[in-house]
């Protein structure tokens, strides 16, 4: 008893405590250094780990640390897809290449697609077109849940035929053109070529599966309908720009236009009712030498029945003549048999007086 108790106040007497906090600090400063070694074979913190590892060395909880590697990878993965990251890469373009067939004349094709305010009708991430001047546009668009504005400058702008434009803006640009090609008298194709900037990581992340493009073909779409169910029936009212653009410089006015187009409207009347009574004329002289050739026709033709009467009148007296002929036979055979009956009758009185005679002559002997 004696034993235990002095042990057991031994024991109580030996420093328990300060051993124990100086075990706890030992173990912290190996872990720490440990933590050290590990970031330092793990590189400067480049990667997700070592970013990881880096901010839990700072003193970071373990999932705040790897939360934030973690987005900064998506980033920067992000970023060498679509070639937006450091080291002097170029920016990638999207090209975006788009074809429609829309049932009206080429003219009005162009006057719908030069009302540009009109196009956030009919479009749905387009929010506001701004025409500040005849070559400067504000384009305003929607991005995800962002809204993006840019500024257009028209380099080539000719009626009918085609409008070139660029563009800038914070967040990306796009530049392009549209052609018109007339198919038929009422069928045009629109012919659309896009080639978009991406900036910004709403913009650089679309890119990966093509949203722009998509976006493109829909706006196509948009129009296309917009043009058959409306435009259709009112081409009349389409007021178009008919100015013209050459180098981001107006050459032409829309008043100059308009004025060039009523002469030509007015001279291409002028011509197609020339040409309406050239024919018309054409017609009729053909019509009047129609009717004289018929005239001459008829005119030789009266010979052949005068020629044909005259062989009528010729076999006519050729049977009279036949008739006479026979005639003159017939009566001349009369005559014939009249007199060989007459010479019979006197031969037959010759040879009865004869008879008679030689009677007599018997008698008187």
């Amino acid at each position: 008893m004696s034993d235990k108790g002095s042990g057991g106040g031994l024991l109580d007497q030996l420093p328990l405590d300060r051993l124990r906090s100086e075990v706890t600090g030992l173990g912290k400063a190996m872990a720490k250094n440990g933590l050290s070694s590990a970031v330092d074979k793990m590189g400067d913190g480049g990667s997700a780990a070592g970013k990881a590892a880096k901010s839990i060395k700072d003193g970071e909880s373990p999932v705040k640390a790897a939360t934030k590697a973690g987005t900064s990878a998506l980033k920067d993965k992000v970023k060498e897809a679509v070639g937006g990251g450091g080291g002097g890469k170029k920016m990638k373009v999207v090209n975006i290449l788009e074809t429609i067939d829309v049932p009206v004349p080429r003219r009005v094709a162009y006057d719908k697609w030069t009302q540009f305010q009109d196009i956030p009708d009919f479009t749905r991430k387009v929010e506001k077109v701004d025409q500040k001047e005849d070559e400067k546009l504000e384009w305003k668009a929607q991005v995800f849940l962002s809204h993006r504005t840019w500024q257009a400058t028209i380099k080539e702008q000719v009626p009918d035929e085609r409008i070139v434009w660029e563009s800038s803006g914070e967040k990306g640009h796009v530049d392009g053109a549209v052609t018109f090609h007339e198919l038929a008298p009422d069928l045009t194709r629109v012919l659309m070529t896009l080639e978009y900037h991406p900036q910004g990581f709403f913009e650089k992340t679309a890119n990966l599966w093509r949203a722009q493009g998509r976006r493109a073909r829909a706006d196509m779409r948009q129009f296309r309908r917009e043009m058959t169910m409306h435009t259709l029936l009112e081409q009349d009212e389409q007021e178009g720009w008919r100015g013209e653009i050459r180098e981001s410089e107006v050459v032409k006015s829309d008043d100059e236009g308009q004025s060039e187009d009523k002469k030509s409207s007015s001279s291409n009347g002028r011509s197609a009712s020339k040409k309406a009574s050239s024919s018309r004329q054409g017609s009729g002289n053909r019509n009047a030498r129609k009717s004289t050739a018929k005239k001459s026709t008829a005119t030789k033709s009266t010979p052949k029945k005068s020629s044909s009467t005259r062989k009528t009148a010729k076999k006519s007296g050729s049977g009279s003549s036949s008739a006479r002929k026979a005639t003159a036979k017939k009566t001349a055979a009369a005559r014939k048999s009249t007199g060989k009956k007459t010479a019979s009758g006197r031969t037959a009185k010759k040879s009865a007086s004869k008879r008679t005679a030689k009677k007599a002559s018997r008698s008187s002997s």
